[in-house]
This record gives C-alpha cells, structure tokens and sequence, in this order.
C-alpha cells in the first residue's frame, strides 16, 4: 500500500476485486469466502438484481450480519442500484417510513423480521423477499463483471435520526463510500492478513466501513451479532482477530471483562466512534491490549469520518478528537463566519469529497446541514456545517465542546427527541411527551421521558406500549408523569427545567 492514498474514485463494487483470489475475505457461520468467492458471488447477486429491478432502484435490507447484507452494498453497486440498509434492531414502523420514503422496490429480510410486517407496511410496489431466497436465486446466474459506473453516481441512502421528526436518509455516492474505504485503510495501515471483527451495524456508516476498508486492504472480515460482550472476547481468540471496532458504551462492558492471551495477542488496532472515550477508559484498554493501537475517531453521517487521534497522541491527549482524516477539510468556524483562533469555541465545518450528496428528497433539511464551504476552504463546493461546537489547539489538535441540537446519543446512537414523543403521543397514554437525554457513564447518555399522562399514570402500560413502537435503544429508562410539564416564558415546554431535574 503506498504512503499516500489514491484520490481518484472507483465504482464502489470494484472493492470486490482488490484481494488475492484463495486469501480468506468473508467468514460466515456456514462457511469461508475467499476474494474470488467474494467477487463471483457479488456478480451473481448483481446479475439477478438486474433482471428484477432498474438502475436507480432502491433495494433495502433487513436482516442480522450474514452473506445478503454483507454483499448487498457492492452487488447493489454493481447493479446500479442503491442500497439502502436498514438497521435490524428497528421496528416495523420505523421500517414502513424507511421504506415510503426511500421508494425503495424490494426489501429483502430475515424471515422472522419480515413476517413482523403488516399490511401496507412495505408500499404498493416494494416486493419483499428472504434472505435465504435471494441467496438460493442468484446462485444460477452469470456473474456480472466489475461495472464503469460514474463514482458521482448514488450508491446507498443510509437512514440517521434527525433533531426532529422521523430518520432522514443520507445519500452517498460510489466516490464517498470508495474513499472513506481508502482514507480509513490507509490511516489505520491495513494489510490483506488483517482479520477484521464486525460488530457494529451495518446500517452504520461506521460498521459498513468495517467490511470496506478491510477489503480494499485485502483483508478478511468476521460478521458477529453478539449476544453478551463475552462472545466478542471468544471470536477475537477464535479468529484471531487483528481489528476492532466498538462504541463506547461497549468498550465499558469489554473492559470490565478477562480477556485471555489469545485472545489479545493478535490484535493491531482499535477504534472508537460514536461518543468520546473517558481517560479511565483509554487507560484500562490500553492496559488490556498494550501492543495495539488505539484510534478515538469522530465522524457524522452526512460526511462519513471527520479527524482521528494519532495512537502515539492518545496517552498525552487523551481527549483530544485529532486531526482531519485523508480527504477530509476540517474548519472552526466562528460566529461571525471567519476562522476561529486557536483555544477559540466554533462550528466544525466538514469540506471535500467525503461529503455526502444531501439527504433523500428533503430540499429544506439539505439546505440547513450542507451549505457552501466558508471562504477559507481549500476545497469549496458544498460542505457539512455539523452544528457540533469545537476549538482548535495551537498544536492543530481539536477538542469537542458540544452540540447546539438536541440529538440524544445512546450507545452510539443518534435517537430523535421528536422520535421518542411522537411514539409516547402515539400510544394513546400521554397528552404531552418531552424525551432528554442526559448523562450516562456507560451509554453516553441515557433516554428519559417526561409525561403528562391521559388519565391515570399506567408506567407499566405506557412502557410496555412504547415497546411495540420502538427499538429498544430508543426506549426510555425513567419515565416520570407530570399533571403539568413546566413552561417557559414563551408558552413552550421547558425542555432545559426538564433536563435538569432528570439529571438531579
């Protein structure tokens, strides 16, 4: 791999062709696949979207880590189509609005998950297909071969909670999944002998870069949807794991466990997104994996990954967010527009090609989150102004100082206040919903709901209803009943009184 990354895009499914034929690229409960496995069965699932669905085409995804959602995104790449993975711990309303919104023309699952649906949930021409069906039909076909798509073409729509309202789709282009593969292998040195454990979601941008950027390293990825922290300690020995990815709601439960020395020895690298590492925390896995390195990153959706910290940086910064990644512009920016000094609070402003195309069908939402680059920018075109508040040090590390919206990040979720009380409204309990979130040593923070129920206060009911409504890491743990919420001067719910006496 050379020094410097390569800037130019290629069509995203041409990740499927970067590994040595016979080297080891998938390992799945049932079996291995090799590179050449890899490339001729992302060109069968290719062929047969092709003869079922148009360029353009919108296929979605729901099912656990296995050989369909793993190869959708490069086989719906390859196809001209565009992917759109849905998070597997979502419910079926979430799903139904997912796939409305999208247009999206077939959705392929997991049996369980796709009997859950109910009629007019997936739209008058979304067909509905298993897994198992697609991966039984496409074994037929004639594989296509890597496809000269336009890198600005769309590739994917991944769906990411908003401040308000339901989850907004992200639109990314081959040439913004391509290089955020490049940027991160290159920034972490990967190799084709890395193993790569897969435990985040694939309907994350960050857990889908986990298969992509092993794979245009050449390397080999192990898919796990884990039950208990204890079954990723088991894989990383079994696998011999050299790569892992976690949140850091699961770092805190890695850390409190053994880990034995196989299950350590292996292992090269760690990394970290989805919410800031505490200094206990860096320190107890450093502790634990003393010859890995470990890579605290911060990214948002629209623009994939923003900075990372140099690993010979974590033990004296450990709070630091780094610096920009390759391809990425990273700009503090002040509230009167110009550049902010250094130690000076602004907005992070995200520019170059990394940044996403917009958000699907939603005019007015693009507008306010991409907006053209500030003066300063190197780059220009549009950029991501992320709302995220930072400052610069003189040494060009930046620091996060925190959010203007009011997004609730759970276990490195992004959950919608809006989300959560239109779900409360709906069940028919509360007259009036307001979700916070606030701190939490293991989750980041934690979803609290404040109520002002119909009739008498039900707790048991009303969780018990928000459960048939809402994942579960949307569901709130403390629910408190008002008979009136607290108002502020302007008549509205005083979301700040509220905060501060479920975080008393």
């Amino acid at each position: 791999m050379s020094l410097a990354p390569d800037p130019r895009p290629r069509p995203l499914d041409h990740l499927a062709e970067r590994g040595e034929g016979e080297a080891p690229a998938l390992v799945l409960r049932g079996g291995t696949l090799t590179h050449q496995d890899l490339r001729t069965r992302v060109g069968q699932i290719a062929a047969w979207l092709a003869g079922r669905a148009a360029p353009g085409d919108r296929i979605a995804s729901w099912a656990a880590k296995g050989e369909a959602t793993c190869l959708l995104p490069l086989a719906c790449a390859r196809a001209g189509m565009v992917h759109v993975p849905i998070n597997p711990l979502l419910k079926r309303l979430q799903v139904a609005h997912i796939l409305a919104d999208s247009g999206a023309v077939l959705l392929v699952g997991t049996k369980a998950r796709l009997a859950s649906l109910e009629d007019g949930d997936a739209p008058a021409g979304c067909g509905v297909l298993a897994e198992e069906d697609l991966l039984e039909a496409s074994r037929g076909c004639d594989p296509l071969g890597p496809s000269d798509h336009d890198p600005d073409d769309i590739a994917a729509i991944l769906y990411t909670s908003g401040s308000t309202g339901k989850p907004k789709g992200v639109v990314l282009s081959h040439a913004n999944m391509w290089l955020g593969a490049v940027s991160v292998a290159h920034y972490l040195g990967m190799a084709a002998d890395d193993v790569t454990l897969a435990v985040l979601p694939l309907s994350f941008d960050y857990g889908q870069n986990q298969l992509l950027s092993t794979w245009y390293a050449g390397g080999c990825v192990v898919p796990l949807d884990y039950l208990v922290p204890r079954d990723v300690v088991k894989a990383c020995a079994r696998h011999g794991v050299t790569t892992l990815a976690a949140v850091p709601p699961l770092w805190v439960q890695l850390a409190e466990i053994d880990w034995p020395e196989d299950a350590v020895a292996s292992m090269r690298r760690l990394t970290n997104s989805g919410g800031a590492l505490t200094e206990p925390l860096v320190r107890a896995l450093r502790r634990i994996f003393p010859q890995a390195r470990l890579f605290p990153m911060y990214g948002l959706t629209e623009a994939f990954r923003s900075t990372y910290l140099d690993p010979a940086l974590v033990d004296s910064h450990p709070t630091s967010m780094g610096k920009a990644i390759p391809f990425a512009e990273i700009l503090v920016i002040a509230d009167d527009g110009t550049v902010a000094g250094d130690g000076v609070e602004g907005e992070l402003v995200h520019a170059g090609p990394l940044v996403a195309l917009g958000y699907w069908q939603d005019e007015a939402r693009t507008a306010e989150r991409f907006r053209p680059a500030p003066e300063a920018s190197r780059y220009g075109g549009m950029a991501v102004w992320s709302g995220d508040r930072v400052r610069r040090a003189a040494d060009g590390l930046l620091y996060f100082v925190g959010r203007r919206d009011a997004m609730i990040k759970s276990a490195g979720n992004r959950i919608s206040p809006q989300e959560v009380e239109d779900a409360a409204i709906a069940t028919g309990l509360a007259a009036e919903a307001v979700a916070i979130g606030v701190p939490d040593e293991r989750l980041g923070q934690a979803v609290c709901l404040a109520v002002r129920p119909v009739g008498a206060f039900d707790e048991d009911a009303l969780r018990k209803a928000l459960a048939a409504l809402l994942p579960n890491f949307m569901l709130p743990r403390i629910i408190r009943s008002y008979a009136a919420m607290p108002r502020n001067p302007n008549g509205k719910l005083d979301r700040n009184a509220l905060a501060a006496e479920m975080a008393g």
